[in-house]
């Protein structure tokens, strides 16, 4: 169902089965291994609530109206890919954070985050996400922390099928670069994505002759790459590409652990 432009979907049924938030913590932190990363942020529990989970809500951003939202479902912790403290960002605790903060404390429910962990895990990452959405089969991956997979389609196709397949899979148009002198009508199989904002992992995806890359956002310069190397360029969406991992993690935790979960997806364009 839909409530303020947020999608609500209940995964698995209330088996009314907790789990304390330390247990949580410590299988999540073995499963994903946010240790081997160097990210942007702190991955784990980034702000502590309650001792126990029963009913956990995820998302791909901790925004305030997904905050809302996972209190109105009586979330005991809420496991989202993108949370707070990003590398850069200013320390003081004010304005919007404070807010999104004071709220969870308020409501002393646990905020849990994991980025490049998320991206990269073997079954319930991202990639691997995304690459089972379009059918797309994995032969390597490359990059730093394996971040970029390489894979093949089934069959080739022409990239206007391949930019429709996204479209209806995503329920969102794609941006497509093509290459100089290409077009919409060229053959396309050996395939390189990386989802969210990997456009600077194009010219990797070119040193390892693909055909076209896939990521969520496009720089400028992106433009240029694809138009003058031959590989095409498909932005697809930073919140779109990413909204699987973190539903995929949260359905295991759910079967794992008999804890009740409710994937939440706020509208967003980028």
């Amino acid at each position: 169902m839909r409530n303020n432009d947020l999608a609500i979907k209940t995964s698995s049924s209330h088996i009314a089965v907790s789990i304390s938030t330390r247990d949580l913590l410590a299988y999540l932190n073995a499963t994903l291994t946010p240790e081997k990363y160097k990210d942007y942020c702190p991955n784990g529990l980034q702000v502590e609530g309650r001792g126990e989970v029963n009913k956990i809500v995820t998302g791909v951003t901790a925004s305030m109206a997904l905050l809302e939202a996972a209190k109105a479902q009586n979330a005991d912790a809420i496991l989202v890919h993108h949370g707070y403290f990003w590398r850069g960002e200013a320390p003081e605790i004010v304005g919007i954070k404070q807010k999104r903060i004071k709220f969870l404390l308020e409501n002393d429910i646990n905020l849990l985050a994991y980025h490049l962990p998320l991206d990269a895990h073997v079954e319930f990452g991202n990639n691997v996400q995304f690459g089972r959405l379009l059918g797309l089969k994995i032969d390597s991956w490359v990059g730093e922390s394996n971040i970029v997979a390489l894979g093949t389609l089934n069959t080739p196709k022409v990239l206007a099928e391949l930019c429709r397949d996204i479209e209806v899979a995503l329920q969102r148009k794609p941006q497509v670069i093509c290459s100089m002198g290409g077009d919409l009508a060229q053959l396309v199989n050996r395939i390189a994505w990386c989802t969210g904002a990997a456009q600077n992992y194009m010219e990797l995806a070119i040193a390892n002759n693909v055909d076209v890359f896939i990521s969520g956002e496009i720089s400028e310069q992106t433009v240029h790459l694809a138009r003058e190397s031959g590989v095409a360029y498909i932005a697809a969406g930073h919140h779109a590409t990413e909204r699987y991992g973190v539903q995929a993690l949260g359905e295991h935790l759910a079967q794992k652990f008999g804890l009740e979960h409710v994937f939440i997806d706020g509208d967003n364009p980028v």
